[in-house]
């Protein structure tokens, strides 16, 4: 069974650099196609070199009396894969749409604009939903909150109204599926998170 209209849906709330100044590159020999870029920054009067790091994710070890089954995961890579481009696509969409309503003056020019992107995004992207397993909507719900920092009910009822918002909640409850379930990076989806970060590195 498929969670086309409703994902349809959370498509449709679909969501929202700094210069370096006195670099200097530094070629390491362990790693000879990397490079660091080091700052001059100031501190008390004295001129030093820092260097800015991204932010590192720590995940608990899995407990040695755990039985890894490959085969999960390698599963569970595919279908992040599958539906990560759709929660980046919905937050790009999000940002688009917030930017367009700002400028609209009253609210009939709002819901008639959102109106008309929805039917756009039917028309785009019903195909790849009818093609989408309810494991893959469940991440794509979880990734969707990672990306907008909002839940798919959250972002429906902001967009479509409260029934609106009741009524796809109980249909994807019908599924198995919750549109209000939060992503957990330290917890449940550590493991995702972790597939996420490679595939982000270019690595998966």
């Amino acid at each position: 069974m498929k969670l086309t209209v409703s994902i349809s849906l959370i498509l449709i709330a679909g969501s929202t650099a700094a210069g370096q100044k006195d670099t200097l590159r530094h070629k390491t020999d362990s790693l000879p196609d990397r490079f660091y870029v080091l700052q001059k920054v100031d501190r008390n009067g004295e001129t030093l070199p820092e260097i800015e790091i991204k932010e590192v994710l720590i995940v608990g070890k899995r407990k040695p009396s755990a039985t890894f089954q490959y085969w999960k995961y390698e599963r569970l890579v595919y279908n992040v894969k599958r539906v990560y481009p759709y929660a980046l696509l919905v937050r790009k969409k999000l940002n688009d749409v917030n930017s367009k309503l700002e400028a609209m003056k009253s609210d009939k020019e709002r819901k008639d604009y959102i109106r008309q992107f929805e039917k756009q995004i039917f028309k785009d992207y019903e195909g790849d939903m009818q093609e989408m397993t309810i494991t893959q909507g469940r991440i794509l719900i979880k990734l969707i909150d990672r990306e907008t920092e909002n839940t798919s009910y959250d972002l429906i009822r902001e967009y479509r109204g409260k029934i609106t918002a009741a009524f796809w909640q109980g249909i994807a409850r019908i599924f198995g599926t919750n549109l209000k379930d939060e992503y957990d990076p330290y917890g449940g989806d550590a493991v995702i998170e972790k597939i996420i970060q490679e595939i982000d590195a270019g690595r998966l």
